[in-house]
């Protein structure tokens, strides 16, 4: 039991243009929202660029795979917190104000990483930015879809996903255009302050969430609102619709109290979170982030040394994850959430066993160290491990063996025998200014790297219109009213523990089990989203949000014993007009309250 219209409207995308079109104050709103987006974008992708210059400034973090992996992580655990607590300050002050702080947070924290004298200096500004980015990651599609006529609403919200996805290929623009200015990562990090302050200025003129100010008993200003993103002709239908479930709310109970042991108690509630934070993890653990904040660091690994280059090669990745936004834009209200999720980790599958097989190849034939060029041509300049050792090496153990040793190519052909040496400035210096060769710190060459660069291009075309957006619009949808801010809270919270995790742990699996079966372990954790999507998430394309509440019922009952003694009914709708019309008729006063619980 899905609660699927019966029929797709086939004009639902045209018709959201339509609307914006005769009403621009739905898209003010909803773009304003978005730049908090656009900061989630911009912070993912800037700092995998601004990593391979971090490092060049502090030996400590070159030298250290778990000081990398902090730096990006950190605020990943400052959004953890701000996630957490924006929740409730969504439900306790409001959408607009919850914006209004995590813009402030992330303008200190920009401006604490731009003048970080030490790497220390530089993760507290890593935890003000994440408390910013996770306050914006919950607020923003709330806030947009709260805003949005039920109609385009999912069109709406996944232009807050292409605002993310903008972000980051923004800031890999950006990274690309500091390469080679004095200060190049401070730069990078400080221009994040920008589209915090743009945003707070826009958000002190727009109004609050119109169903929040409703619970809230400011109905006048409420109505305001919604004459100004509805049609004449809907409005009046519109503001009953929302008396209504306000009131039937304040039925069972109220607003102002909520009971968090109804999270797990209410099994309408409790489906709805295990479908939206389950959603929320497996996004996560396919590897999306070690793609977006790794991405420079992954195309070094394929076996392109350059940091420009690098930068260059990310930037096809991150151009076709904005692009994927664009695409699910169009689709989101055209073919459903479900369906795109489906497709979408269908393709994730197959691109990251692409990867696994592609990083694999590329191990078994890394360019073998030559003995006679290395203590020729260097002396005592060769790694100490090799110069122990009486085995012969290839490219791939010489630089596993120590992140003190470095491999000098071959100036001709770098697939043939090159140099395994010290690993420091001057030796940098020596290989690629004075002997012309290319020199690698964190890959091999190869000469598979461009599948490599195919592989990553694939992932993100699968990820990003799916996976990409649907569970920020699924959590954006699911949850009752009463509940949503707490729900969505927990959700965006499963997000970035899950995020964190998996950025604290990348380069670390890299290091221990190869690049190779960490693409594959991703791959088989995509396998099991794929199921969990098929059984548990539901589809919610075209309903009210009170008709969301009822077909979670029926979801419910179809997990239920109490299913296979009387079948479920016809469909979602029938179901929410016979709840309505027995709570209007007053035959069943709870009706409408059991339809929201």
């Amino acid at each position: 039991m899905e609660g699927v219209p019966a029929k797709a409207d086939a004009e639902e995308f045209t018709n959201c243009f339509s609307l914006i079109r005769r009403n621009p104050f739905i898209l003010k709103l909803a773009l304003s929202a978005g730049i908090g987006g656009l900061l989630f974008g911009y912070d993912t992708g800037v700092i995998s660029g601004a990593l391979l210059y971090i490092r060049d400034d502090f030996k400590s973090v070159d030298r250290s795979a778990t000081m990398q992996e902090l730096i990006v992580s950190t605020a990943i655990a400052g959004a953890i917190v701000g996630a957490a607590v924006g929740g409730w300050l969504n439900d306790r002050f409001g959408r607009r104000t919850a914006l209004l702080v995590a813009d402030f947070l992330f303008f200190i924290g920009a401006i604490l990483m731009a003048a970080a004298p030490n790497p220390h200096i530089l993760l507290v500004g890593r935890v003000f930015v994440g408390l910013g980015v996770g306050m914006a990651s919950i607020t923003a599609p709330l806030y947009i879809s709260e805003a949005s006529p039920a109609k385009i609403r999912g069109a709406l919200v996944s232009t807050n996903a292409f605002l993310i996805t903008g972000g980051q290929f923004l800031s890999y623009l950006i990274n690309l255009g500091f390469t080679k200015v004095p200060g190049t990562w401070r730069w990078m990090l400080g221009v994040a302050g920008l589209p915090a302050l743009l945003q707070f200025v826009l958000m002190l003129f727009l109004p609050e969430s119109p169903r929040w100010l409703y619970r809230k008993k400011r109905e006048e200003e409420a109505i305001t609102i919604l004459k100004k993103i509805y049609p004449p002709e809907t409005v009046e239908s519109e503001i009953q619709a929302l008396k209504e479930s306000v009131d039937a709310q304040m039925e069972i109970g109220g607003f102002e109290k909520i009971e968090y042991s109804k999270l797990w108690t209410e099994k309408e509630i409790r489906f709805a979170l295990f479908a939206g934070v389950g959603l929320q993890i497996f996004q996560q653990f396919v590897g999306i982030n070690t793609v977006m904040y790794y991405s420079p660091t992954i195309v070094q690994l394929a076996g392109f040394a350059s940091n420009t280059v690098a930068l260059l090669l990310s930037l096809i990745t991150s151009g076709l994850n904005a692009a994927g936004s664009i695409a699910s834009i169009y689709l989101i209200d055209r073919t459903g959430r479900k369906k795109l999720v489906i497709f979408s980790l269908a393709g994730v599958i197959l691109a990251l066993a692409m990867l696994a097989a592609v990083f694999h190849v590329s191990a078994d034939n890394s360019p073998m160290v030559s003995r006679a060029a290395t203590t020729g041509q260097f002396g005592n300049l060769v790694c100490p491990e090799y110069a122990r050792s009486s085995s012969s090496w290839d490219c791939t153990k010489c630089l596993k063996a120590s992140t003190e040793c470095g491999f000098c190519a071959n100036r001709g052909n770098q697939l043939l025998p090159g140099s395994c040496i010290i690993a420091n400035s001057t030796t940098k210096h020596l290989c690629e200014k004075v002997r012309t060769q290319p020199w690698f710190t964190h890959g091999c060459p190869s000469r598979n790297g461009y599948l490599a660069i195919i592989g990553l291009a694939l992932y993100i075309i699968f990820f990003s219109p799916g996976m990409g957006t649907v569970p920020w619009i699924i959590n954006s949808e699911l949850y009752p009213l009463k509940y949503r801010g707490v729900c969505g809270g927990i959700a965006a919270t499963a997000c970035w523990v899950s995020n964190l995790i998996v950025a604290q742990t990348f380069l670390t699996l890299v290091n221990a089990i190869g690049t190779s079966m960490t693409f594959m372990l991703f791959g088989c954790i995509a396998v099991a989203g794929l199921f969990f999507s098929l059984v548990f998430v539901p589809e919610t394309k075209g309903m009210s949000f009170e008709e969301v509440q009822v077909m979670l019922r029926e979801r419910v009952r179809l997990f239920s014993f109490k299913f296979w003694k009387k079948n479920p009914s016809a469909s979602t709708k029938d179901s929410f007009k016979k709840e309505t019309t027995k709570s209007k008729a007053g035959t069943n006063g709870g009706g409408a309250a059991a339809a929201l619980s």
